[in-house]
């Protein structure tokens, strides 16, 4: 019996090998590869995942590595996928490269909406399929709707409890079940792969305390300009600063270019405190566990989260509210990561005080945002988005336009006749999606039974 797992990023790597110690997985003695992808904007400059020295945590746990960057070269992993004339030929050359005879026992993906899982899900049929999820955005409703050869086959999606009590809302269309994984589990991964020689060498070297500032890639996901996301963590540096921090470690996404380094740099001499950058190769929860920075101080990054719900560390956050606003269209993946920071995290204002947010119920707040995002992937959440706005009313999280849109705002002239519109065919696409549950669960029970 053999596992196929698929992974793209070291933070996925971790959770993976935790999934497989907490025996979520199967059997410790089952064969398993991984495929491992670069989706990156140029994976061709730069080391790939698999040559990083974090990835040995998984590797140690895996029976063989294949990269699917080879696989499909040239091509790029996330702007390709197999058309339906080449899958027979493609899913028997997958098969061959991974030494198989027949589908794997199961296939473990992350990010299943979109390439290159949905196409590994495509190449690599008649076998279950477990979701995982490598950050925030599990809490949010899938972003497209999957088809049905795919969707019948997810099993449960597995996910770390970054958000206590909060289910994610990731397939709930599908009646797919959310586990969370064991936090002593991960914090083991963790401990592991800081004993790493590249990794401890680091570690021992960085200062103790202060401030640690998270960076993302915003202006890559097209969120704002690279400037504005410079003069964002300038602003995080100098709230450090301001609110008694001497010492500030700015830890830049793998994503991200050198130029946040450049322009965090000069903030940071003109503020008047030491700067250290960490590696972008280190993942940020490392730090975490050996500096114990005195505070964290990010945008909506899900290592905000790690920080609070496995280190007990200060947490704060700049920025999301701005975030919130730029994010298009509304059904944005990132929408949801960004509500969470925004609505539970303490948030840092320019003077560097810390104001916490109002106490709010946190579960309500990310259905009624998944409503709107896909309403009609997930009506049975119109209750909880009609009692957000009855309770707290429209701002902050939601748009005038968006709720019009999906007949939770009532409008005059045009508005009327459209919202009217789309919500009447909605109501017909509700009906046609039950109908295709229905029809999903009687394949996946007949396929079951096979088996």
């Amino acid at each position: 019996m053999t596992q196929v797992l698929y992974c793209s990023t070291l933070f996925g790597a971790l959770t993976l090998a935790a999934a497989i110690d907490a025996g979520r997985l199967g059997p410790g003695d089952q064969r398993r590869l991984v495929i491992v992808s670069d989706n990156g904007p140029t994976p061709e400059i730069g080391d790939p995942l698999q040559d990083s020295p974090g990835f040995a945590v998984l590797r140690s746990r895996a029976d063989d590595i294949v990269s699917w960057n080879e696989f499909i070269a040239p091509l790029h992993p996330s702007g390709w996928t197999p058309s339906d004339v080449e899958l027979p030929m493609l899913s028997r050359a997958l098969l061959a490269r991974l030494g198989l005879d027949g589908p794997p026992a199961e296939l473990v993906l992350e990010s299943i909406a979109v390439a290159p899982a949905q196409a590994l899900a495509r190449l690599l049929p008649d076998c279950p399929v477990t979701v995982y999820s490598d950050g925030l955005m599990s809490y949010g409703p899938t972003r497209s709707r999957l088809p049905a050869e795919i969707g019948s086959r997810v099993s449960r999606v597995l996910h770390l409890d970054l958000v206590p009590g909060l289910r994610p809302v990731l397939l709930r269309e599908e009646g797919v079940d959310a586990e969370a994984l064991p936090d002593e589990v991960f914090l083991k991964v963790l401990a592991e792969a800081a004993t790493i020689p590249d990794f401890a060498d680091v570690l021992l070297a960085l200062p103790r305390g202060g401030a640690l500032v998270l960076g993302q890639y915003l202006s890559a996901l097209e969120i704002v300009t690279p400037q504005q996301e410079a003069a964002l963590y300038g602003a995080m540096v100098r709230a450090a600063a301001r609110a008694g921090h001497t010492r500030v470690l700015f830890k830049p996404h793998p994503a991200a270019g050198r130029a946040q380094v450049r322009a965090v740099r000069a903030v940071a001499a003109d503020a008047g405190v030491q700067l250290t950058v960490v590696p972008e190769e280190l993942p940020a929860e490392l730090c975490f566990a050996t500096v114990r920075p005195d505070l964290v101080l990010g945008c909506f990054s899900t290592a905000l989260l790690t920080a609070r719900a496995f280190y007990d560390l200060p947490v704060a956050a700049m920025g999301t509210e701005r975030v919130l606003d730029a994010l298009t269209p509304y059904q944005n993946s990132n929408r949801i990561p960004a509500t969470i920071v925004d609505a539970i995290v303490p948030r840092m204002a320019d003077d560097g005080t810390t104001i916490a947010p109002p106490a709010v119920d946190c579960t309500l707040l990310v259905e009624a945002v998944s409503f709107c995002m896909q309403p009609v992937a997930l009506p049975d959440l119109r209750g909880a988005a009609q009692r957000w706005i009855s309770e707290h009313g429209t701002g902050r999280y939601f748009r005038i336009r968006r709720l019009r849109a999906v007949g939770l705002l009532a409008s005059s002239g045009m508005y009327d006749r459209l919202a009217s519109s789309r919500v009447a065919e909605w109501d017909v696409a509700r009906s046609s999606l039950v109908r295709a549950r229905s029809v999903r669960a009687s394949f996946a029970q007949r396929r079951r039974a096979q088996r």
